[in-house]
């Protein structure tokens, strides 16, 4: 059976069998504590930074272990009926519903849905799956801020009146940005508010962007598979563009492996001249993810990471 080579990933999630990538649990330490806790906490970040694979992971993981039932799901269906209380409830049931029956065994799933008042259909439904289930339910609620105005606001509150009987377990949300400070898109109504389920929350913890020893880990394994080196002044001046953005160092190491044709070793020079190729892609509006500023190193601002001027 032949295998497809790995390559960098600059589109869409990191799937490990066919992408270069890190561990993403070691991105997201913290996390195993916080569940133990029973807490209810926020993970955020710009988009392409790795969090719905380490969120994946770690339900994964979890679900394995035998310790938890531990979905991770999408909001997104919920965003174009975010007016409708009701139908925001029903899209993330129906999402709750398809991936545990892809992700989890048949006795951790939740029962059949059960009608319930409009504003505590979620809620209702949650706490018969949480009594039925034989382990703890945690549940990950990714791209959460999909959701606006009412949607929104009801979700958080349910959540928020069903962690003060730990139904479920844990709840993990995954955004943008912190929720609590997450403002409507426009036309909304500002604010969540002091109604807002983190004022019990554990933790809002920001996905951090890879350290340069992980930079080096994700080039090497090109190296490994292809016996294609990076010298040490590459491997430098990649971390030294990106300061570890994870879309900027793949799109960076992309453009020399898939565009530049270097055959022998990578050099510095290489990683120049694949910078300014996506600095020049960003100028002609070809879809370079990043911004442009002065100084020596680059930083991150939401929505996408910066690259410098040098």
């Amino acid at each position: 059976m032949t295998t497809t080579p790995r390559f960098f990933n600059t589109a869409g999630p990191c799937d490990p069998v066919r992408h270069y990538g890190i561990d993403p649990l070691a991105r997201f330490p913290e996390a195993i504590a916080l569940i133990d806790w029973q807490g209810c906490f926020v993970l955020h970040a710009p988009r392409q930074t790795g969090k719905t694979p380490t969120l994946r992971a770690l339900a994964k993981a979890l679900t394995e272990e035998g310790r938890f039932a531990a979905p991770l799901f999408s909001c997104e269906a919920g965003e174009a009926v975010s007016d409708d209380v009701g139908e925001v409830e029903g899209a993330l049931l129906r999402q709750i519903a398809m991936t545990a029956e892809d992700d989890l065994p048949e006795a951790l799933r939740p029962p059949p849905v059960v009608s319930a008042p409009v504003g505590v259909q979620l809620s209702s439904n949650l706490r018969a799956w949480c009594r039925s289930c034989p382990k703890p339910v945690v549940l990950f609620f990714d791209e959460i801020d999909a959701l606006r105005d009412d949607g929104l606001r009801t979700v958080l509150r349910q959540l928020r009146a069903s962690y003060a009987t730990r139904a479920p377990h844990a709840v993990i949300l995954c955004g943008l940005r912190d929720v609590r400070d997450y403002r409507m898109a426009s036309g909304g109504k500002g604010r969540l508010g002091t109604s807002s389920p983190f004022n019990i929350n554990v933790a809002s913890t920001r996905m951090p962007s890879f350290t340069e020893a992980q930079v080096r880990e994700l080039l090497v394994q090109h190296t490994e598979a292809t016996g294609q080196p990076f010298s040490e002044g590459a491997l430098e001046r990649v971390f030294y563009y990106t300061q570890g953005q994870p879309w900027l160092t793949n799109a960076l190491a992309a453009e020399v492996v898939d565009h530049l044709g270097v055959t022998g070793e990578i050099t510095a020079a290489h990683i120049d001249r694949a910078k300014e190729n996506l600095v020049l892609a960003r100028a002609e509006g070809r879809g370079a993810r990043f911004e442009l500023v002065d100084g020596s190193i680059a930083s991150e601002i939401a929505p996408h990471p910066v690259i410098p001027r040098v």
